[in-house]
Order: C-alpha cells, then structure tokens, then sequence
C-alpha cells in the first residue's frame, strides 16, 4: 500500500485575513451598554405608574410643542403660497372682469379695483360720448324756410324722429363696445391697457420713491422716456400673470386636466414669469416699485424662489 502524503489544504479552509487589525474601541468594555431605541407601550406604562406627575407634564410639554409645530407649519404653508394662483387680492379678481364689476370693500378695508370707463374697441366714456355728440350734431334734421310755411308741423315731427333713431344708434353703440359683451380675448386687451397705467414706470415714477443710488453712478445719461412704458419688468410680469390667471381657470373646469397643449402653456408661462421676478428682485429688491408690484399681483416666493412643479 503505498504511503499517503499529506497534501496542500484548499484555499477555502484558510483563515487568512489581509485586513488591518480593528482599533479599539474608545470606551472601555466594562461600561454599561446605553440602549437608544424607543421607549415600548409596557415602559411608558410603567414610568407613568412611577411618577404620574411627571408623566402628566411630560405630555403636556410635547403636545404643546406638536401644537406650536402645526402653527409654524401652517404659517409657513401660507407665507410660501401657491406657484400658479399667488394671494388672492382685489386686482388680481377685477382682470375677471377687465374691472366692469361693481366696486366693493373686502374685509381688511381694500376696494376693488375697477376702471368702469374702458370700452371695447380700445375706447373710453368719454371718447364715445364726444362721437355721439358729434354724429348727433351732423344728423340733426334742417328745415328750409319754404317747407316750413308749407308744412307747419313738420319740423316737429323730424326733430322727435331725429331724437328716436339717436337714442336706437346710442343704445346700439352701447351694447357693441360694451366689455361684458365682448370675447375673453378683448377683455385681455382691456386688461392690459389697464395694466400699462397701473405698473407703467410713467405713471408709477410720480408716485414711488426709486430705489438707492448706487455706490458707482451711470455716467451715460439715458433718453428721456417717450410715450407709456410697455417693456418694464413689472408690466410684464403683470400681463404673465393675467395669462397664467386665465390658463390656470380655463384647465379646472370642462375636463380641462386632459388639456395637454395649455398645460404646457401654463408651465412656460410660470417659468417665463419666475425668470422675468428673479432679475427684478435681484435690480429693485426693496424698493417701493418691487414692494407694490408684490402686494396687488399676489405674489408669493413660490412663484420665483423655488423649483416649479405643476
């Protein structure tokens, strides 16, 4: 029988171990071993048996902590505001109605702003009131001195038709530049002339203070404003977010979460409004002309500070 020589072992049996040796822990071994999970049903049980005036305060301070945690997070919810509506406020519900609707007081004290005066067709009151008078002036009937002694009466009689077609052509003029009448694309030309005279730097410079000066002065001196302002941030941002008003109603109703083409609408116009608030922070922040435009536009920091997801 030959002999049996003993051969190599596997490497699977081999205990080798190439890592370094493992440093000692820095407490020494002999210290009690600090448990940090949660207390059970059964320890809190027994802890309340122990001191139930403790206990009582215990859960006194924790729920008056939880309730102090809901406030703070429901006035941070509300300081945030929404991405797409803002803050309700009295000009942002008169571009409902291109400010044809009744004035009225909210209850912290602000009307609402309504410009009953605009008419459709880029007309006013008072434009159409000079034409009427005018038209009436060229229409009036003239009755020559033979017809009047051969017919009495019949001045009398043209001047009360005269009076009735005026008040028909009157009526009907009415009705025809009247905004409620009109498309919801004429009120948005309704609303953007008003716009212009509420956020127009021509107007908004005679009440408004600017902003500092600053430290390194302008040189060049810039032209002389010519006309009403329709390019600043402020009126832009205006008519975006007359747009943004009108997309955003027309999707909540008549199955509108199926509408894919204004849905994308909307986003590029929030995004188009968040590029258009972050330079005009970062150029008048603090200003009279930032802080006004905030406050009747609705404007939250969800609309410019943050990722926008719809």
């Amino acid at each position: 029988m030959p002999p049996r020589l003993q051969a190599l072992p596997r490497f699977g049996t081999l205990n080798l171990c190439l890592r370094p040796a493992a440093s000692k822990p820095s407490t020494p071994n002999f210290l009690p071993l600090v448990q940090t999970a949660n207390l059970s049903q059964r320890e809190k049980k027994r802890k309340a048996k122990q001191d139930p005036y403790r206990w009582a305060q215990a859960q006194q301070r924790k729920a008056a902590n939880l309730q102090r945690r809901e406030v703070l997070a429901r006035e941070r919810s509300e300081a945030w505001g929404d991405p797409i509506q803002g803050r309700p406020t009295s000009y942002l519900e008169s571009l409902d109605t291109a400010g044809q609707g009744q004035a009225a007081t909210d209850a912290s004290g602000t009307s609402t702003s309504t410009t009953p005066d605009l008419r459709n067709h880029f007309l006013t009151d008072s434009e159409l009131r000079e034409a009427v008078k005018h038209a009436y002036a060229l229409t009036k009937p003239v009755v020559g001195m033979v017809e009047s002694q051969m017919e009495p009466g019949s001045e009398e009689d043209k001047m009360k038709q005269h009076e009735q077609r005026h008040a028909r052509a009157l009526e009907a003029l009415k009705r025809i530049t009247a905004l409620e009448n009109g498309s919801s694309r004429d009120r948005f030309h309704a609303n953007v002339r008003r716009i212009v005279d509420e956020f127009g730097r021509h107007n908004t410079d005679k009440v408004l203070k600017p902003k500092a000066a600053s430290i390194h002065p302008n040189t060049v001196e810039m032209p002389e404003r010519a006309g009403p302002d329709t390019g600043s941030s402020e009126v832009q941002i205006a008519i975006l977010t007359a747009k943004i008003r009108t997309v955003s109603q027309a999707l909540e109703v008549n199955r509108g979460y199926k509408d894919k083409h204004n849905k994308r609408n909307l986003r590029l116009l929030l995004h188009r409004r968040q590029k258009l608030l972050k330079y005009m922070e970062r150029r008048e922040r603090g200003s009279e002309r930032w802080t006004n435009m905030i406050e009747k536009l609705g404007l939250t920091p969800a609309t410019y500070k943050d990722q926008i997801e719809l």
